[in-house]
């Protein structure tokens, strides 16, 4: 919705990769979308940048969007670049009087860094409505979340900390919550009376892409599992919330989290493995070992498998997977919600041996509801047929919706200090379990489907897996 409110966006680490490549495109395409809208931008790092590399830097991050407009023009000519160390607190002043609006300050930088640059937030008296937007990850652990969000909420009240999941755009829960809530033939079916078990996948084709620094610390399973991952099944398997205010699906979702445990409280119900060298797409690209950056010794998973259970009333029994993984030869990223045989089905059809399924795909957003009919021939042969639809794609890139929830003050797509905490919960004993080598680390090669040794999916998984 256009809005003639003029914002200022104060991006901490302005001069680094993130800002360039993800948030400045996302506020082009914001602008563009809204052309009443006014951002007066203010970018701060330790790089030595001139107004006029600055505003080349902004200029070309726009035009990597195509963006237009007079919103787009009037950020490029206002825009400015201020040097600072950003844990000092007498440049974070600086900077702050600076914004000509209450401040919407990003950080675009390291966890340890934003953790000090808070600390020295926390000292000063900032505009009544300034509000935070951290990347993740939430800390390190289920303590340091807790440690994080005494911090934040000592600088600002919850409702204005927006902890980024871009993953999770606006048009992509909306897309979920009404297909599941809108449709009275689907909703009943979405309980462990009718699923057999549900897989939630994001299989890329890239490799590490000069992404050492973080990810060698991190790993498939702390870089999507523990983030986006958890915050997709929440959203899948929460109840109905009364509204769909942020406060609401937000509950909603917490509720769900809180029920989620490892599969029987074993971290056996969960699988690593890294990649090796070889060929995607007709790109080559080396073993993980021999990346840029990486160092061997701290045994980073690129592929990872987590199956957890949600210990309530509606999905108690049902084995839900998580996967994640790199440098795969299939691009994946879906939800496939696998449904229990018919209870009688007569011997005379020849039926196929496959479920039905109903597949819910993440970027592009599409549904598939597949099902066993009567095909053409033989009207004794079950065949194999899919229901398609193709849901709204929304109209803004993922870090556009993210940005125009935190300068409208929206928290809806950000998750909530108790959700990042419950994150960490839930995959602590999987990550207590790889430190210590109890769950061997594997290998796969680039562009493969991952380790041969293991199962494709829940469907092949050890019996403990599927009760």
């Amino acid at each position: 919705m256009a809005t003639s409110k003029t914002s200022s966006l104060l991006i901490l680490g302005a001069s680094g990769d993130l800002a360039a490549r993800l948030l400045m495109p996302g506020l082009a395409g914001l602008l563009a979308h809204e052309p009443d809208r006014r951002v007066q931008l203010i970018g701060a790092g330790v790089e030595d940048l001139t107004d006029a590399q600055w505003k080349a830097r902004v200029k070309e991050s726009f035009a990597s969007v195509k963006a237009k407009g007079p919103a787009v023009q009037a950020t490029l000519r206002s825009t400015k670049y201020i040097k600072a160390d950003v844990t000092a607190k007498d440049d974070l002043q600086k900077l702050v009087d600076a914004c000509t609006s209450d401040p919407a300050i990003y950080f675009a930088l390291p966890p340890a860094i934003t953790e000090l640059a808070c600390g020295q937030l926390q000292k000063m008296e900032l505009p009544p409505a300034t509000s935070l937007a951290l990347e993740k990850p939430f800390g390190t652990d289920e303590r340091s979340a807790k440690k994080l969000n005494t911090l934040l909420l000592k600088i600002v009240p919850e409702n204005r900390i927006h902890r980024v999941d871009h993953f999770l755009g606006r048009s992509t829960v909306l897309n979920l919550l009404g297909l599941r809530f809108a449709n009275r033939l689907i909703e009943p079916m979405l309980s462990n009376r009718d699923v057999e078990n549900i897989e939630i996948v994001y299989d890329e084709q890239l490799g590490l892409e000069n992404r050492a620094r973080y990810y060698d610390h991190a790993g498939a399973l702390v870089d999507m599992i523990q983030s986006h991952l958890l915050q997709v099944l929440a959203v899948l398997v929460m109840e109905a919330p009364a509204t769909l205010s942020a406060q609401d699906v937000r509950d909603q979702k917490q509720l769900a989290l809180r029920a989620m445990r490892i599969w029987d409280d074993d971290p056996a119900s969960s699988r690593r493995a890294r990649y090796t060298g070889g060929t995607i797409n007709g790109r080559k690209l080396p073993a993980y070992v021999k990346e840029d950056g990486v160092d061997p010794s701290l045994g980073t998973e690129t592929l990872a498998e987590v199956v957890v259970e949600v210990r309530n009333m509606r999905w108690a029994g049902v084995p839900i997977m998580l996967r994640s993984g790199k440098a795969l030869g299939d691009y994946r990223r879906e939800i496939v919600v696998t449904f229990k045989a018919p209870t009688h089905v007569p011997p005379e059809f020849h039926t196929l041996k496959e479920p039905d399924r109903l597949r819910i795909l993440i970027d592009p957003d599409e549904m598939f509801l597949e099902l066993n009919v009567n095909g053409p021939g033989d009207p004794l042969v079950i065949d194999r047929a899919a229901l398609e639809a193709v849901f709204n794609p929304g109209d803004l890139p993922a870090y556009g919706e993210v940005l125009q929830g935190i300068l409208d003050g929206d928290a809806a797509l950000s998750v909530r200090g108790d959700a990042a905490v419950e994150g960490w919960r839930i995959v602590a004993p999987v990550l207590a379990a790889w430190r210590k080598n109890e769950v061997p680390l594997d290998d796969y090669r680039a562009g493969s489907a991952g380790p041969a040794s293991w199962p494709k999916g829940l469907a092949e998984a050890a019996p403990a897996q599927k009760r």
